[in-house]
């Protein structure tokens, strides 16, 4: 069993990232802006939107962060995103999900500029991707997929099942996993709530992705022998051995099925610093492709 680092990977990008930004330097051409809107004050936001706006200062971008309050109208947020769609110096938007109930999710995706959609979200980016053209990838697929490339895990042919059917990592990762791409050409089942035979599906699978946000759902009677598992989940359980009180968790009982695996992803320091990294790539793609670099 080998585990696939995300720390590790996601350092590697990062270094490769910063050595690009300090040549656009080094002959005065523009960096990477990022720009961060954040709405409300839900701790875990808070948590990865500090974490974007650090990998920025890493890595040698500009990053901008507005703050709103969780009663700011949903005219007066969109207002703020085209003034950021029209700021030439940006390069890369992301709003910070969830919004508050009165906001649409898909009002604010469909107002990002698709130039500047560094999320991939926005139908654009999806549609692209389904086709197979260049675009924006949703950064926590993305990242996946750049950690299955740097182990070069050889995917082609393989049986996958991808647990959750979510636009942010279900969908893409099942178009992904099936795109005629290295890694990619795997034959992708999508399994949810209304699947009735998750087990055996996954017990049939060489790959697993587990994105449902269930803790420990996935069980070593759901897995075979030599399997690859990513984990997407992470959850606080309740662990009064813990200082903080809680424990993260991923989707899958990581002690029971890690023994059976070639290789997986643990929680946390797998996939979660992948989706910073990915992120970061899409914000340089952002820059490159307004032919200023």
């Amino acid at each position: 069993m080998q585990i696939l680092d995300g720390n590790l990977v996601s350092k590697a990008t990062k270094e490769a990232l910063t050595l690009k930004v300090a040549q656009l330097k080094a002959q005065g051409k523009k960096v990477p802006h990022l720009a961060a809107v954040l709405v409300g004050n839900n701790g875990a936001s808070e948590t990865y939107v500090g974490a974007k706006v650090k990998a920025c200062e890493e890595i040698g971008y500009k990053s901008t962060l507005l703050r709103y309050d969780d009663d700011i109208s949903e005219f007066k947020l969109l207002e703020a995103i085209e003034g950021l769609n029209n700021d030439p110096d940006v390069d890369g938007i992301l709003v910070q999900l969830p919004l508050p109930k009165h906001i649409s999710d898909e009002k604010v995706i469909n107002t990002i500029a698709a130039s500047k959609d560094v999320d991939g979200f926005h139908p654009i980016s999806v549609g692209k991707m389904v086709q197979g053209l260049s675009t924006f990838i949703p950064a926590t697929p993305y990242g996946i997929m750049l950690l299955l490339k740097h182990y070069n895990i050889d995917t082609a042919g393989k049986q996958a099942v991808v647990i959750g059917r979510s636009n942010i990592v279900g969908r893409p990762m099942s178009i992904l996993l099936s795109a005629n791409t290295n890694p990619g050409n795997c034959t992708v089942t999508i399994c949810h709530s209304h699947t009735k035979n998750l087990k055996e599906l996954c017990l049939s699978a060489d790959i697993i992705v587990a994105a449902l946000g269930r803790p420990e759902f996935v069980k070593e009677d759901m897995v075979k022998e030599g399997a690859i598992v990513i984990d997407v989940g992470i959850s606080r359980v309740p662990d009064a051995t813990k200082k903080k009180g809680f424990a993260l968790k991923g989707d899958v009982n990581f002690a029971e099925v890690s023994p059976k695996c070639s290789f997986i992803t643990p929680v946390p320091g797998g996939v979660g610093p992948m989706t910073i990294a990915a992120l970061m790539q899409n914000t340089y793609k952002a820059c490159e492709d307004k032919n200023v670099l």
